[in-house]
């Protein structure tokens, strides 16, 4: 399914709001960095720094931020956008030439009798569609995708190559997984006879003497599934496991990063980011418009409220309430995290002044016990 670019300046200021000044028939053919941008190409001039490299191209039309000269900087033509990174988002899924896969099924995918297929699909090499599966209208699956039994995939969804969804997954429409995304792989959970040593170290603090021996891991099954809402985006090698007695739940919006793990049981509320290798652990609730910087690690059966925002690197060990922004290991307000940083810093010079605060009290002591005898 690929989309045939051909748009005129008119065209896409009419798609996207923008104000177009100067010629309005100019053909975009894509799109360019200012210092590389060639006759057909918009260059994306979008803040005074990128205006300026303008001149070490050959551009003849840029977006431009609102309030631009457009004629000083030489052009024929502009597009002047009150935000131009959120007018980049509309333009880029113009100009974006999708994944050429063509329109039907490959002779080589593999379709359940029983799974109930939508209009207009596109479905590529070596799929395949389980039992009583439903693809909605509009989609695209990937070279080697796999949806498993009785899952149900949405209206115009994405699927790049290697996407594997397990048995009775639910996505909503415009679902976007990039390649190797996995959902509904069944959840880390294992359990020992006797209370084992971790629980022993966590319920403790730390002490597991008296819990160690020998004991096998039990696994505890996944029972639920995975429900994800509608305009949900995972990034390549994310993987979303399923519930071991409700599902793990996804709500609409959500975009994840590449390499982000979802353990079982795990919630997240609408239109929440969770950028690159960020680990939720089981059962934590994470609320709306949350956004977890890379590397962000979660601990289980936590709550983090809405509108949380955590720094990179961040691991968060305890409920974090709504509208907080934290940083650090263990997560604390990003204030007093870079107060305590500050500090650390400071650290080895008081170290110093106290050492030699210490070197003059003894030197007066004992000037002073000398004196004395």
């Amino acid at each position: 399914m690929e989309k045939k670019i051909a748009y005129t300046l008119k065209d896409i200021a009419a798609s996207l709001g923008l104000t177009l000044k100067g010629d309005p028939n100019l053909r975009v053919q894509s799109v360019s960095e200012p210092s590389s941008a060639k006759q057909g190409q918009l260059a994306l001039a979008m803040s005074p720094a990128y205006e300026a490299q303008l001149s070490e191209g050959a551009a003849e039309m840029a977006m431009l931020r609102e309030g631009a000269d457009w004629q000083a900087l030489g052009l024929r033509a502009a597009l002047l956008a009150p935000r131009p990174k959120f007018a980049l988002s509309g333009l880029s899924e113009m100009l974006d030439p999708g994944q050429s896969v063509p329109l039907g099924i490959h002779p080589s995918a593999v379709i359940d009798p029983s799974a109930k297929l939508g209009r207009n699909l596109c479905i590529g090499p070596f799929c395949y569609i389980g039992p009583n599966a439903e693809i909605g209208d509009d989609s695209l699956i990937g070279p080697y995708c796999h949806i498993g039994a009785s899952s149900v995939l949405g209206d115009h969804a994405r699927l790049r190559e290697g996407v594997k969804i397990g048995a009775r997954v639910r996505i909503g429409d415009r679902f976007i997984a990039q390649p190797g995304v996995v959902i509904g792989a069944d959840g880390f959970s294992f359990v020992t006879r006797e209370i084992s040593g971790v629980e022993a170290a966590r319920a403790t603090l730390g002490d597991q003497t008296a819990s160690v021996q020998q004991q096998s891991w039990a696994r505890v099954h996944s029972l639920g599934s995975v429900t994800i809402g509608d305009d949900v985006e995972l990034g390549a090698n994310t993987c979303v496991d399923c519930g071991t007695i409700r599902d793990t739940v996804l709500g609409d919006g959500v975009k994840c990063d590449n390499l982000v793990q979802i353990g079982h049981n795990v919630t997240i509320d609408q239109h929440s980011l969770i950028c690159a290798q960020v680990a939720i652990a089981g059962s934590t609730r994470i609320g709306k418009h949350v956004v977890l910087g890379g590397q962000t690690g979660v601990s289980d059966n936590l709550f983090i409220g809405d509108h949380v925002i955590t720094g990179g690197a961040t691991k968060v060990l305890s409920n974090v309430p709504a509208g907080r922004v934290m940083l650090g290991y263990p997560a604390m307000k990003m204030d007093s995290h870079l107060e305590a940083y500050k500090a650390l810093r400071r650290l080895p010079r008081l170290m110093r002044d106290f050492a030699e605060f210490k070197a003059r009290f003894l030197n007066q002591k004992d000037e002073s016990f000398k004196d004395k005898n």
